[in-house]
């Protein structure tokens, strides 16, 4: 049973009303030793207590998007197929144009409309196989746009979260669609995929052969996916990355390290050093830790990635982070800090979404 839907939610207000109820009405007419009589109206408040507290946790979640599943809650999922190491470019030797073509099946997504769409993606390159959430702009169904490709922006969420947490909680869509509409911000397709792929832990978006290729997830098998199933290009120009918390350190990240991929990213209330998300695979390894620094990510590339960067948050939750980065960056880096006011939450970053991705609309091209 998800723990995002419904039935679930009705069963733990059920319980919660029947936790209420109960001691309501026997409690006075519980029988028997003194000690039974105890231990009974014991168990009746600690039950009180636990679905309390349950019922917190419940809505809490239907609104964040923390966990969709029991699997995602107790880290017991299953995503990771293989993971060879594929080498430096995250390809194995393999090349994407010559791979067949990725036919998916799509589904709606229960609460957020028929626009924002689910499929299971089974990663031919990665090695993962896990569900995307894709919405598509109100311009795609329009006659008049019949014959045009459309931008993408990928979106990855924090840890804990899902696909689901930048519609859910962020509401992306609904902040986004009237400003598409009005041509304040151009028309993307916005793509979501699962970003838990080893329990809980935060795989950083890395590579790490023997247990997880999530860059190549994202990077390869995603931008593949969408590519071949909708309107949409493989040039770097055409393509952004957004995230928050854990996810915006992995946009930013990708799009350091694969500016043949991607032209921009957004990091909302990011970091530069993997170690700061408690969670993180990539930190469990000093060596491993100060590779995977963004700000060391920079300066060992070959030459200045042909990447724009829009970092934010408040001082000391992404936009000093940012100034770092911003005082390394060479041409044809761009890199901008915003500072801003508010908290590491979902509100916070969703009033954010019209000024960064009004200024997507400026660096990321339409094909």
């Amino acid at each position: 049973m998800s723990l995002t839907g419904t039935p679930f939610f009705a069963t733990v207000i059920a319980l919660t009303a029947l936790a209420v109820i109960l001691p309501l009405a026997v409690w006075g007419k519980v029988r028997g030793p003194a000690a039974v009589r105890v231990a009974l109206r014991f168990l009746m408040v600690v039950f009180a207590q636990v679905t309390a507290v349950t019922v917190v946790f419940v809505a809490v979640n239907r609104a964040e998007h923390f966990y969709t599943s029991w699997d995602d809650l107790l880290g017991t999922g299953t995503y990771v197929t293989a993971a060879p190491d594929l080498g430096p470019d995250g390809l194995g030797g393999k090349k994407v144009a010559e791979a067949p073509k990725v036919k998916q099946a799509f589904q709606p997504v229960e609460g957020l409309g028929g626009r924002v769409r689910k499929t299971e993606l089974d990663g031919k390159i990665s090695g993962v196989k896990g569900d995307v959430l894709v919405w598509l702009p109100p311009q795609y169904d329009d006659p008049a746009f019949k014959d045009r490709k459309f931008p993408v922006v990928e979106l990855i969420p924090g840890i804990p979260g899902t696909g689901k947490s930048w519609f859910q909680g962020l509401k992306a869509h609904e902040v986004l669609e009237p400003l598409m509409k009005s041509g304040k911000v151009q028309p993307f397709i916005l793509v979501s995929p699962r970003a838990m792929l080893v329990g809980n832990g935060d795989t950083g978006c890395a590579n790490l052969p023997g247990k997880v290729n999530a860059d190549s997830w994202f990077s390869v098998d995603v931008r593949k996916m969408v590519v071949d199933n909708f309107r949409a290009s493989d040039d770097a120009r055409t393509w952004g990355v957004a995230g928050y918390s854990a996810g915006a350190y992995c946009a930013a990240k990708l799009a350091i390290s694969h500016p043949d991929r991607y032209s921009a990213a957004v990091s909302l209330s990011g970091y530069n050093d993997p170690g700061q998300e408690p969670t993180s695979l990539v930190a469990q390894d000093p060596q491993t830790r100060t590779a995977h620094n963004l700000k060391n990510i920079l300066t060992a590339q070959p030459a200045p990635p042909a990447v724009s960067l829009w970092l934010s948050g408040a001082e000391h939750d992404g936009y000093l982070s940012g100034m770092d980065l911003k005082g390394l960056a060479q041409k044809p880096t761009v890199v901008h800090a915003e500072k801003v006011v508010g908290g590491h939450n979902l509100e916070s970053w969703s009033k954010q979404l019209p000024q960064t991705f009004g200024w997507l609309s400026g660096v990321v091209k339409a094909p």
